[in-house]
């Protein structure tokens, strides 16, 4: 089973819709909020390349989705 991984933020909405979307795919994942958890910050960072818009969707260590249907919410540096 392929490991999933959300990195968003609590404050971003299409992070929630991302999450509710995985939940109602049954899909297992694990979150992250990267504006709470600066470890996380670092590790999308390098996985999503500098990327800064929230939700990403990673998917065995490479990123599958940024954002969510075309919206996102950009965290500071």
């Amino acid at each position: 089973m392929a490991r999933l991984e959300l990195y968003g933020t609590a404050r971003c909405p299409h992070t929630g819709e991302m999450r509710e979307w995985l939940e109602w795919k049954r899909s297992e994942f694990v979150e992250y909020d990267v504006e709470a958890d600066s470890v996380a910050r670092g590790r999308m960072r390098e996985v999503a390349r500098g990327q800064r818009t929230v939700p990403i969707l990673v998917e065995d260590g490479k990123v599958v989705q940024v954002g969510w249907q075309g919206r996102g919410c950009i965290i500071d540096e």
